[in-house]
């Protein structure tokens, strides 16, 4: 009886998968990496035919890991940053690159689109505000910079909606890709105005559907490619951030993650949908739950992009050598590719200072990291004044959760513990649950899946907290004083 389940996600820098036991377990695991472009300033995109390419060779492999056969899955669900945006032709083929969500090329479109809806409250209507994450100002974007490709758009589509239909599934988007895309109302209804002011078609846009539901089968064409086994079901999986953090085990009001991926996710369960322009909002998979959420355009991303800049390829050795380093000594402001929440600024630009020629790449790789940590305390401070639960230590996923001077900065930067989830597969785990949730291998959301192992928590120290408190006030208010000439070199980078 085919009882295992399959769940894929497409990040930022690789292709994630994995095979799920709902009784044992994850029983492998595999990744290809993805290249990032960055052509012009603000510009992030990824070619999907690599994705499709790296699930050709992952399936296989976990199969071959697993020692098992095709006709053990059960079911596949996918998962992926959000939200992505794809144009695809007739026969649902990408048209180009996919447009990221953290790119940040349509800061014109936005205030264009943000001047023609002045006096409608868009967070309020939707659930976060007019930002560079929002669709319609990317397609407008396209439509004004690229129009051959803009007019031979027939749908438009997620990153891992376009992949569960390569796969097999009929035309749709998931649900929070809707809620991100800024073109749904809260209640599912399409947000109309924005359609309009962007001038975009509601019919590029497919059916809205929920994780968990099915929405069809492998064929056979996908199935020569990876080796599943054609007529497999295919559900509906969901958002990476929002898998992640469900499979990480955030499924009570008051649980919080800090997601450190490529960018950087805060999230907190709530029972009732909480808006606040500064943030983002999803719903949880679990009905009558939501997540508030924050996403900072870098996190991993910009420590990659440090190591490749100084030609370092040992970061547990720079890392070492960075937990020496004086808190603080050096501030970045991590803002290499804009910003997301809580600053919605796609014109804001990455900077260093306080430097001196005794500083190292180790100082500077401190400094990336106390970077992103303040980030998050900016979103904790949004959640504590706006009365948003935050029950206990959060826990800590991603890349950075195996990194024991990333993990002690945020334990001082926030002034509580954090507890780290080890070796976490992350939203590919989310996927592969929501397939099981939706044929019925697992009971519902709430589910018992005790698959990870947490590590210890991480503890605070209390004179750093003191001086991190003095710090990040500091640090704020360094980006409040560059922002001026961020916009500055912004604007001349468009002349």
């Amino acid at each position: 009886m085919a009882e295992l389940l399959l769940g894929i996600d497409l990040g930022t820098t690789s292709t994630k998968a994995v095979l799920v036991d709902p009784v044992l377990g994850v029983l492998a695991e595999q990744s290809r990496p993805v290249a990032l472009h960055s052509d012009r300033v603000g510009h992030a995109e990824a070619d999907p035919a690599v994705w499709w390419r790296n699930v050709g060779e992952l399936v296989p492999a976990l199969l071959a890991d697993a020692r098992v056969p095709a006709d053990a899955v059960a079911a596949v669900a996918t998962s992926g940053m959000v939200p992505a945006v794809l144009a695809l032709d007739r026969r649902g083929r990408p048209l180009r690159r996919a447009i990221l969500q953290n790119d940040a090329r349509a800061g014109a479109e936005i205030a264009d689109l943000a001047a023609k809806l002045g006096d409608l409250d868009v967070a309020a209507r939707t659930g976060s505000a007019l930002t560079q994450q929002s669709v319609a100002p990317t397609l407008a974007w396209l439509s004004r910079h690229e129009p051959d490709t803009y007019a031979a758009t027939v749908t438009v589509a997620g990153s891992y909606d376009w992949l569960a239909r390569a796969l097999g599934a009929r035309q749709h988007v998931e649900r929070n890709w809707a809620m991100e895309s800024g073109l749904y109302e809260l209640d599912g209804r399409p947000f109309t105005p924005m359609f309009e002011a962007g001038g975009v078609d509601e019919r590029l846009v497919p059916e809205v559907v929920d994780p968990g539901q099915r929405i069809g089968e492998v064929s056979a064409e996908a199935a020569g490619h990876t080796g599943l086994v054609a007529g497999t079901p295919i559900l509906v999986g969901g958002a990476d951030h929002v898998l992640s953090a469900f499979a990480a085990g955030l499924r009570q009001p008051g649980d919080w993650l800090i997601k450190l991926g490529g960018g950087g996710d805060i999230l907190a369960v709530t029972e009732s949908a909480f808006v606040d322009r500064r943030l983002y909002l999803d719903a949880h998979p679990a009905p009558g739950l939501w997540l508030p959420n924050g996403c900072m355009s870098t996190s991993g991303s910009l420590v990659r992009w440090l190591a490749a800049l100084t030609g370092e390829q040992d970061l547990v050795s720079l890392g070492e050598r960075a937990a020496t380093r004086r808190p603080g000594e050096v501030l970045c402001l991590p803002y290499f590719l804009g910003e997301k929440s809580p600053l919605h600024d796609p014109d804001l630009r990455g900077a260093f200072v306080g430097l001196d020629l005794a500083h190292d790449r180790a100082d500077l790789f401190r400094a990336v990291l106390e970077a992103v940590a303040f980030g998050f305390r900016h979103h904790v401070d949004i959640f504590t004044e706006r009365g948003v639960p935050l029950s206990g230590a959060p826990r800590v996923t991603n890349g950075g959760a195996g990194s024991p001077i990333w993990k002690q900065i945020h334990a001082d930067v926030l002034g509580r513990p954090v507890v780290p989830v080890l070796r976490h597969p992350g939203a590919a785990l989310g996927a592969a649950l929501a397939a099981g949730v939706g044929i019925g291998l697992l009971a519902d959301w709430h589910a018992r899946t005790d698959y990870l192992q947490l590590g210890e928590p991480v503890l605070p120290d209390p004179d750093r907290v003191a001086r991190y408190d003095d710090v990040y006030r500091t640090w704020r208010r360094l980006g409040e004083a560059l922002a001026p000439f961020s916009h500055t070199l912004a604007n001349r980078s468009r002349t």
